[in-house]
């Protein structure tokens, strides 16, 4: 069996008040653009989950929040051709700002039972489920 590198990213699950949650389209010419997703991004070395999610709101966003505003509520293991994805997913449902897409071609609020009907990476449709039960 081949060595495989272990990619550890953080996404997150924004709920707003009406329990509906944030996903982001990716742009074009990143890989699996088109298709949506949790916001988040890799965790860079030294840093925490927590600390990567904050600063990744805040690049892709223009949002702020505080490491006790974040609930881990799942986690993804999934195999890609470049390496083993580990991403802890995080709900959050205060924030300062508004979000905009920074670096994504759309954002949308969706009703979580919904979720299912937006293209998702393979790692991020295994989530849906736990988000389901939350909400």
């Amino acid at each position: 069996m081949s060595e495989n590198k272990l990619l550890l990213v953080v996404a997150c699950a924004l709920v707003d008040a009406d329990r509906r949650v944030l996903i982001a389209q990716r742009p074009e010419g990143k890989a699996m653009a088109g298709l949506w997703e949790f916001p988040g991004g890799k965790i860079e070395p030294g840093e925490t989950p927590e600390a990567a999610l904050i600063r990744e709101l805040e690049e892709e966003l223009g949002i702020s929040t505080k490491e006790a505003c974040l609930a881990p509520i799942s986690f993804a293991s999934h195999p890609y051709a470049h390496g083993h994805l580990l991403m802890p997913l995080y709900a959050c449902r205060k924030w300062q700002g508004e979000p905009v897409a920074r670096e994504h071609t759309a954002l949308k609020w969706v009703r979580p039972q919904a979720l299912r009907d937006y293209p998702m990476p393979p790692a991020d449709e295994p989530l849906i489920a736990a988000l389901c039960d939350l909400l």
